[in-house]
């Protein structure tokens, strides 16, 4: 009997598309709407932004998927707003009150206590969290009044800055940050940490890796409805773009053909030619053949390894 294989619905486009995600909005629903938008074949996205926060989200069309992980590894820009004095089930304004203080710290209580949080430090996620105990999510576990405990996790963070105060309950600052580092619980903490208690009250994502607020596009432009034409393609950043952080590794058409192959090469052919930002010991390139993408590799062992190869029609 014959195999009939499924002709996937919908266009087959690559690249990145940039949304700017409004508040109230969950981070699946942003990609359905553009994959409908679009009329694209196949999407995801870079990184989730709880339903609450705003900024921003790449949504990947296409081949731009195989990349997502190397998006999500990027480095991120936060901005936030600590409000003193309730602390919520959730660590932001979507929760129940859990507990309350009267207490508001001075600016240079605040200011003391950030150091302790900058650099590599260890983190307790918050209880509603896509984190896995015992085969569940801890976010279905709460919902259903069951006690969650997570471990402390490793997390990295560069910059945990106060930026602004107006007034005694509130206080904006802004965080740039590695993977996985949770924002609300950066507030819950700091909260206790200068006395008190508090909660997340706006939460704005202003860059993921190479993306910035400039590459963003508010979410009604791409929204498909029956009396508009499709999102215009001009919209979506070349796939390559996410990229874009990682140092590039130009090699020859023969070269590239090996590496397709899957042959690793000798670094000693590529000496003179391997950026200086390259990191030798396990780092990744970003490997182009006459301006075009080829795919990532890695420096292992003076060798030049395939991790991640674009198929080429």
């Amino acid at each position: 009997m014959r195999n009939f294989r499924r002709k996937p619905k919908g266009r087959p486009i690559d690249g990145w598309l940039i949304v700017d995600k409004p508040s109230g909005v969950g981070s699946t629903e942003v990609v359905n709407i553009a994959k409908r938008g679009f009329q694209a074949q196949k999407a995801g996205h870079g990184g989730t932004l709880d339903p609450l926060a705003t900024g921003l989200l790449p949504v990947a069309f296409g081949a731009a998927t195989k990349t997502v992980p190397y998006v999500m590894d990027g480095t991120k820009v936060y901005r936030f707003t600590l409000r003193f004095g309730e602390a919520r089930d959730s660590d932001d304004a979507d929760g129940v009150v859990t507990e309350t203080s009267d207490a508001r710290p001075t600016d240079e209580a605040i200011q003391a206590a950030l150091p302790a949080f900058r650099g590599d430090i260890m983190q307790v996620p918050p209880i509603f969290s896509a984190i896995k105990v015992n085969g569940e999510r801890a976010y279905d576990l709460a919902r259903d009044g069951v006690a969650v405990e997570l471990d402390p996790r490793p997390a990295r963070v560069d910059r945990y800055e106060l930026i602004e105060r107006p007034d005694a309950d509130t206080a904006i600052f802004e965080v740039q940050s590695g993977k996985g580092v949770y924002m609300r619980s950066l507030a819950r903490d700091l909260a206790r940490a200068v006395g008190t208690v508090g909660h997340i009250a706006a939460l704005r994502r202003t860059r993921v890796g190479p993306f910035h607020e400039k590459d963003a596009v508010p979410l009604d432009k791409i929204a498909a409805s029956g009396d508009t034409p499709p999102p215009s393609l001009d919209l979506l950043l070349p796939l390559a773009t996410a990229l874009a952080d990682i140092p590039a590794l130009a090699v020859s058409e023969g070269e590239a053909a090996r590496l397709g192959f899957g042959q690793d090469l000798s670094l000693v052919d590529f000496m003179g030619r391997v950026p200086d930002a390259a990191n030798p010991d396990g780092g990744l390139v970003r490997v182009t053949a006459a301006g075009r993408f080829v795919g990532l590799c890695r420096l292992e062992e003076g060798r030049l390894r395939p991790e991640r190869l674009m198929a080429q029609a």
